[in-house]
């Protein structure tokens, strides 16, 4: 396969996240007001485990670097740009790549729309237990994390000679 087509998965999964974490955002900004983290304007979903919260990290992962939305928005981009670069050394014409590299990429494009329309990313999923509270996260999150994850585990593993020694066209 050449050109666009040989990414196809990777397209197809990227813009699935990407619409799943734009719906269930806007979703959340329509149903809960801006900062609702405690009741009684979250949704607990769970009692004592998981709500539904309305919150903005202008950070990255757990809050890191809050306050650089400008510089988080531009390391996105980066990402972005660094992945079609290295295409072919990460070796995205292979399915598992496109598996997790579709999963990154839409997580990624969902959170840099938030920066660039809101200044903030929504987040959401809120899960506690006890005195255990997990920071807020959302859907491009989740798929960015997965993703990272199945990247990992899919490096132990080997490509087949054939897939892996076709040339970029």
């Amino acid at each position: 396969m050449r050109g666009i087509a040989a990414y196809k998965r990777l397209h197809i999964l990227a813009f699935i996240i990407l619409i799943a974490d734009q719906i269930s955002k806007l979703a959340i900004e329509r149903a809960i007001p801006f900062g609702s983290f405690y009741p009684p304007d979250n949704i607990v979903i769970v009692p004592g485990f998981f709500n539904l919260v309305h919150v903005g990290n202008t950070g990255a992962a757990w809050s890191l670097f809050s306050g650089y939305p400008k510089a988080l928005a531009a390391l996105g981009i980066i990402a972005l740009l660094l992945l079609y670069f290295f295409r072919n050394a990460l070796q995205l014409k292979l399915p598992q790549s496109q598996w997790s590299f579709g999963l990154i990429i839409g997580g990624i494009i969902g959170n840099l729309i938030d920066r660039f329309r809101l200044g903030h990313v929504t987040d959401f999923l809120d899960f506690h237990a006890g005195g255990w509270h997990f920071p807020s996260f959302n859907v491009a999150d989740s798929a960015i994390t997965v993703g990272v994850a199945l990247h990992i585990l899919f490096s132990f593993r080997h490509p087949e000679p054939e897939a892996a020694s076709k040339p970029e066209s």
